[in-house]
C-alpha cells in the first residue's frame, strides 16, 4: 500500500489535468456548432458537449477507457461469433492487431538482446572491438528511426523479404544498443581487486567471464533489457507505418489518422503503453528471481 498510494495519486492528479484540459481543447467545436443552430451553451452544457464529441481535438479519459473496452473486450465477443471452434482473434480487435505487433517485438527484442550481449563480450575482451564497434554503434542511435525505417523496408521488399522480418529488423535496430551500453558497464564492474583475485587463481579469460564478470553485470543487465523491450515495441510500431499496414498497433493509429478518429488513436496508443508496461514488469519478475536466486536481492 505505501507504494501504490503514490502512484494512484500522481495518476489522479493527472486525471484530472486531463479531464480540465478537454474543455478548452474542443470547445471551439462546440461553440461552432451552438453558433449555426442559433442557440446559447450554458457551461455545464458545453462541458457536457467537450466530454462526449465524436472527433474531439483531445479525447477524455471516459472516451478512450470505452474504446479500449468496446475493441478489445466486446469486439473479441462479437467478432467469435461469426467464427466456429477456429481460436481466432477478431481482425478488428486491438488484442489482434497488438499481437501482431508483439511478435514483431518480442523477435527483434530477442535478436537484438543476444546482438548487443555478443558485441559487449567482444569489446570487453578486445581493444580493437572496444576502439572500432563502440563508436559505431553510438553512431547508429543517432540517425532518426523515421527516416531509416522505409528505407529498410524498401530494401528488404525489393528482395522478397516481407511481414514479420522487416519489422523485427528495425526492432532490432533500437533494442541492442541499451544492452550493448548495459552490459558494458556490467562486464567492467569488477574492480581490480577481484580480477586480481582471479589471476592468483590461475582463471582463463572464460572462467573470468563465467565466474566474475557475468554474475557482476545482471543487474546491469536486466536494467537495459527493460529500456530495450520498450524500444523495440517502438520500432515495430514505427516500422508499421510507412508500408500501409493493415494490422498491427501502427495500422490502427494510421487508421485513425487517415479517418480523422481520435479516439481510435489514443486507444491505439494507451494499448501499446499497457503492452510496454507488461513487458517491462514481466522481465522485472524475471530479474529479483535471478537476483534472488544468486544471492544478489533479499
Amino acid at each position: 500500500m505505501r507504494n501504490l498510494i503514490p502512484v494512484l495519486s500522481v495518476a489522479a492528479l493527472l486525471i484530472a489535468i486531463w479531464y480540465a484540459a478537454v474543455v478548452p481543447m474542443n470547445a471551439q467545436w462546440a461553440q461552432d456548432q451552438a453558433r449555426r443552430a442559433g442557440a446559447e451553451l450554458t457551461f455545464i452544457t458545453l462541458v457536457a458537449d467537450t466530454m462526449s464529441q465524436q472527433r474531439p481535438r483531445l479525447p477524455a479519459p471516459h472516451q478512450v477507457t470505452t474504446e479500449l473496452w468496446n475493441s478489445t473486450v466486446v469486439e473479441e465477443l462479437t467478432g467469435r461469433r461469426g467464427i466456429v471452434n477456429t481460436g481466432s482473434l477478431s481482425n478488428r480487435s486491438l488484442i489482434y492487431h497488438g499481437w501482431v505487433t508483439l511478435s514483431a517485438t518480442l523477435l527483434g527484442f530477442a535478436i537484438g538482446s543476444v546482438l548487443g550481449i555478443s558485441l559487449a563480450i567482444g569489446i570487453v575482451h578486445n581493444r580493437a572491438m572496444d576502439a572500432s564497434i563502440m563508436p559505431w554503434a553510438i553512431a547508429s542511435q543517432t540517425i532518426p528511426i523515421l527516416a531509416i525505417a522505409p528505407m529498410i523496408i524498401v530494401v528488404l521488399n525489393a528482395v522478397g523479404i516481407t511481414g514479420l522480418i522487416p519489422k523485427a529488423i528495425i526492432s532490432t535496430y533500437l533494442s541492442f544498443f541499451p544492452v550493448v551500453v548495459g552490459m558494458v558497464k556490467g562486464l567492467r564492474a569488477p574492480d581490480h581487486m577481484q580480477l586480481d583475485l582471479m589471476k592468483t587463481y590461475y582463471a582463463s579469460g572464460s572462467q573470468v567471464l563465467v565466474k566474475l564478470r557475468l554474475p557482476s553485470s545482471m543487474p546491469y543487465l536486466f536494467a537495459s533489457l527493460k529500456v530495450a523491450i520498450a524500444a523495440a515495441l517502438v520500432g515495430a510500431i514505427v516500422a508499421e507505418l510507412p508500408t500501409g499496414a493493415v494490422a498491427g498497433l501502427g495500422a490502427r493509429l494510421l487508421s485513425g489518422s487517415y479517418y480523422g478518429q481520435t479516439v481510435q488513436i489514443w486507444s491505439a496508443l494507451f494499448a501499446a503503453a499497457i503492452l510496454a508496461a507488461g513487458m517491462v514488469a514481466l522481465i522485472g519478475v524475471v530479474q529479483r528471481a535471478t537476483l534472488k536466486r544468486m544471492g544478489m536481492a533479499a
